[in-house]
């Protein structure tokens, strides 16, 4: 007998996420886990037999219920789910996916819709923060096209403006964890280099690209074909995250804290093609080059948490990306090459007896409901 669960299938920006209400699932922790897994067709790396698209980027779990703490519109439980193993990491949460959040909030009537923008506030529960998300509203319904388009997503849509500037130091206790904005690492076979820890949206370690021969404009095949490199990124990151205090021992990373921290190679301004049109991007459009270490692979574009987190550590003096960067007024958008092409991050920092403060942490995306109905699950 199939179990049947309402849910639907959703874009977030450049991710795609299945979305269930929590309230449909079984209590018990290993069921739930089962019947979830079952929805995605895990573990399987095509996901065949089930709503998962086979990559890490379209394998996305949104968990939604109404309301939540500190006055929350919705309360969004966020889960990769694994392609090869029986596994869901609830470590961190999705930025791409929190945009359709918004989205699903106004359309599912969780929120009461406001023209011309309807701010939904959602609670985070693997961050246990506030992200406020702003849905574009036109005759009390959702408006979903639109003409801004965001690099690695076909066509168009309307603008969502998503801020995480609640969230630093959520997952450590500090937007700085260790309280320096610079500081050193040793990398087996590279010696020492220097890094910054930064913990907002999503704990991220962030490197000089030169420290490891690259601009920071390489494609994903570049990068990926250089003996040793991804290693490394990996030894960096295991260290990170013991930093970060998400592990006991940076040799548990792998197994213990798969997706966070992610690792940011930042680099100065340069030109590049872009993937996949191969269109020039000339220096002049970025204010720093960028490529992002996703689970052991290089992101085909960005994470929009990693949009968040660089726009603020591009902001902290002394910070590797704010070494990097060009020259960038405050209140204006710093601009990030990424393999797809250039997303812009709103980001400001406030100091105040030294210890700064995140003030604004946003990006804009787009989502659309791409399907809305019943799951048949054998489990």
């Amino acid at each position: 007998m199939f179990r049947e669960l309402r849910c639907a299938l959703m874009r977030g920006g450049t991710s795609k996420g299945v979305f269930l209400d929590a309230a449909d699932l079984p209590a018990d922790e290993d069921e739930r886990r089962r019947v979830i897994l079952a929805v995605f067709g895990s573990p399987d790396r095509r996901q065949v037999n089930g709503l998962g698209g086979g990559d890490p980027l379209t394998s996305k779990l949104a968990l939604i219920a109404p309301g939540g703490p500190e006055g929350a519109d919705v309360t969004y439980t966020f889960g990769q789910v694994e392609l090869e193993r029986a596994a869901i990491d609830y470590a961190s949460p999705c930025g791409n996916i929190v945009s359709a959040v918004g989205l699903h909030a106004v359309q599912r009537g969780l929120v009461r819709a406001a023209t011309p923008f309807t701010p939904v506030r959602i609670f985070n529960t693997n961050l246990r923060r506030v992200i406020t998300v702003e849905v574009p509203v036109v005759d009390g319904r959702a408006v979903e096209a639109g003409d801004y388009a965001i690099p690695g997503v076909p066509g168009s849509g309307a603008r969502i403006l998503v801020d995480f500037s609640d969230t630093a130091g959520a997952a450590s206790g500090a937007l700085l964890p260790t309280g320096h904005v610079r500081e050193e690492m040793a990398v087996p076979g590279l010696g020492t280099i220097e890094v910054s820890l930064v913990d907002i949206a999503n704990p991220h370690v962030i490197v000089r690209a030169a420290d490891f021969g690259l601009s920071g404009t390489e494609s994903l095949e570049a990068i990926h074909s250089r003996p040793g490199l991804v290693e490394q990124l990996e030894q960096v990151r295991g260290e990170a995250a013991f930093r970060f205090g998400l592990v006991d021992d940076p040799a548990k990373a792998r197994t213990e804290s798969r997706v966070t921290p992610m690792v940011v190679i930042a680099g100065l301004p340069a030109p590049y093609r872009a993937a996949p049109d191969g269109r020039e991007i000339a220096a002049q459009e970025m204010d720093l080059a960028a490529r992002l270490i996703f689970l052991e692979r290089v992101h085909p574009s960005y994470a929009a948490t990693s949009i968040a987190c660089t726009g603020v550590a591009a902001r902290l003096p002394g910070s590797i990306a704010a070494e990097v960067v060009r020259a960038v007024a405050p209140g204006a958008p710093i601009r990030i090459g990424h393999p797809a092409g250039v997303v812009e991050a709103e980001a400001e920092v406030a100091h105040s007896n030294g210890a700064p403060r995140v003030t604004r942490a946003a990006f804009g995306r787009t989502a659309r409901r791409i399907m809305e109905g019943v799951a048949y699950v054998d489990a």
